[in-house]
């Protein structure tokens, strides 16, 4: 469990949330592991099997406090909110930012900024463990390039330019990205560039697989703060497409699921035998495979890292939860401007 931001997550399996006067207690095999007052509270949400009383809900709802529940996963589940919600406003926020041709590039080129940051981060990362100088050297030459393209997003003055400089960062990058797995793994984890719909060999479809675990976690964290998760800024509205939860993701997808996706190959975890080739030459994980995938997500979900705004440790489970209430902050005018997680 813990508290970020004016957020009680609690994530104990087989807690029991109870009031105790004007404090909200959590305990675990009767054992009282928190005490928090209620009125440093805005918001509780409840990861996986926890019990709450009527008390805390009744309460929770009176005073405009929202609970959220998310299953095991990390998915959305319900939201309770009581008579008198900030939603609507924050709701309409969203979509007055959508009009604002100039909130909605700020908001677009921080998703941006966010993703070519991390994943320069990843790439030098792999140039300093490499032993090999030839991979080193190509991915040092695909983190200046992408440099180059950060310093180009502050002059972007419209969706158009945005989104062809994020095209044309995605190619260097995913060209570059094959540098990061260990040289005896490349001839079964072949990779030139990024196929989707479908996936055409084994690491593209891996990548597919991540980016759709990572989508269901941000369209989460965007529903439990009130937060229309189809209405997005990069991504064009489409009928049932998230586009704001693929814009939250772009900045987890190199720390996150890039990253997890070139461990499990470096490791071993995964195999030719992890995937299955279908008609039409599409590729996909199977059963044994998706597993080994799962289980591996949701361990990397509780490993903590140093949030830099925060200016303490965090699950990275939860960033998305943690970005997804400072962009309800930027819409609703609280922040000056989105800041998007930037991973060290």
């Amino acid at each position: 469990m813990r508290q970020l931001l004016n957020t009680l997550f609690v994530t104990t399996p087989n807690a029991y949330i109870r009031l105790e006067g004007e404090t909200l207690c959590v305990e675990v095999d009767r054992e009282k592991k928190l005490q928090v007052p209620l009125h440093h509270l805005g918001s509780l949400v409840i990861i996986g099997d926890v019990m709450v009383t009527p008390a805390v809900l009744h309460r929770c709802a009176e005073e405009g406090r929202s609970v959220v529940w998310l299953n095991r996963q990390g998915q959305f589940s319900a939201r309770l909110e009581g008579p008198v919600s900030g939603n609507i406003l924050l709701r309409q926020a969203q979509h007055s930012a959508a009009r604002d041709g100039a909130i909605t590039v700020n908001i677009a080129r921080a998703c941006i900024a966010g993703k070519l940051r991390n994943s320069r981060h990843v790439l030098l990362r792999g140039a300093r463990d490499t032993k090999n100088k030839g991979d080193a050297d190509a991915l040092r030459q695909a983190a200046r390039l992408l440099a180059n393209h950060l310093r180009e997003l502050p002059d972007a003055s419209n969706l158009d330019i945005l989104r062809g400089l994020e095209g044309d960062s995605a190619r260097v990058y995913f060209a570059a990205l094959l540098y990061l797995v260990r040289s005896e793994q490349r001839d079964t984890f072949s990779f030139q560039k990024r196929t989707r719909r479908p996936p055409l060999d084994r690491f593209n479809a891996l990548l597919s697989f991540v980016y759709t675990l990572l989508v269901h976690d941000c369209r989460s964290a965007l529903e439990g703060v009130g937060l229309d998760p189809q209405l997005g800024y990069l991504h064009a509205v489409r009928p049932g497409r998230p586009a704001l939860a693929l814009d939250l993701m772009e900045e987890f997808r190199p720390v996150i699921a890039d990253r997890l996706a070139v461990t499990l190959i470096n490791r071993g975890q995964l195999t030719s035998s992890s995937f299955e080739q279908r008609s039409g030459g599409a590729v996909y994980l199977n059963d044994q495979g998706r597993k080994t995938v799962i289980t591996a997500y949701q361990q990397r979900k509780q490993d903590e890292l140093n949030h830099p705004l925060l200016e303490q440790s965090v699950p990275m489970g939860l960033l998305p939860h943690i970005q997804a209430r400072f962009l309800a902050r930027t819409l609703r005018g609280d922040m000056e401007g989105y800041l998007p997680f930037l991973g060290h």
